[in-house]
């Protein structure tokens, strides 16, 4: 639980340092604790065991490395927050739901612009392809995005053990031959691609070990 608590903590200042960089209006210090409120309490609801507020915590660690590289940092920071606020497994729609609660929920806040880019790059969660961009800063940026959301890929594999089966947990209500079927159909996809990573930074760090491990764990699927 106190970890969780500081986790939380963390995560809230950080929302708060990117939300006011990005707002293009005064935001009362109230506004902003009771929108993070709510991202926490959606991270933190039953159905979810991957997509908690951990997932948070990884996506920001990568964050910190390479927003350097970013044009529009605090953007991307938000994009992070919401692309999974609304979570259900029962449902395929989550990044639209999630894309469009982003946008409705910063509108107050951000210019029409940022909320159009907010919501085409949760909406680019769906596929991980980049798609509808012509600018080639909003490109890279859209490209680390996505390769930080598959950066859990090339963990070491104790920690991309805990991953899968945080998944499993996330779909027990699916049968394990129906489960095993399809999250071996979503690995092959995976390993189908040209290069799984859009970006030079994440392709040439973390390409091969995501490859074995997504390899690894359709062996044991198998098995």
């Amino acid at each position: 639980m106190t970890d969780l608590l500081q986790t939380s903590s963390r995560l809230s200042q950080c929302f708060e340092k990117h939300l006011l960089s990005a707002t293009n209006s005064d935001i009362k210090p109230a506004t902003v604790h009771a929108l993070w409120q709510d991202i926490a309490t959606r991270y933190n609801e039953k159905q979810r065991a991957y997509h908690t507020l951990r997932h948070l915590q990884q996506l920001f660690g990568q964050f910190e490395q390479i927003k350097h590289k970013l044009n529009e940092p605090h953007i991307i920071a938000l994009a992070l927050f919401y692309h999974d606020v609304v979570y259900d497994p029962l449902h395929t729609d989550n990044e639209q739901k999630s894309a469009e609660y982003a946008a409705e929920t910063l509108r107050p806040y951000l210019c029409a612009e940022q909320c159009k880019h907010l919501y085409a790059l949760i909406m680019m969660t769906a596929n991980h392809q980049l798609t509808g961009l012509s600018d080639p800063d909003k490109i890279n940026d859209a490209a680390y995005l996505l390769d930080m959301d598959l950066s859990i890929l090339a963990a070491p594999w104790s920690q991309y053990e805990r991953y899968a089966q945080a998944v499993r947990q996330e779909y027990s209500h699916v049968p394990l031959a129906e489960y095993r079927t399809g999250r071996m159909a979503v690995l092959n996809r995976l390993l189908a691609h040209p290069t799984l990573y859009l970006t030079c930074y994440y392709y040439e760090r973390l390409e091969t070990p995501a490859r074995a491990n997504i390899q690894r764990e359709l062996t044991l699927l198998a098995a």
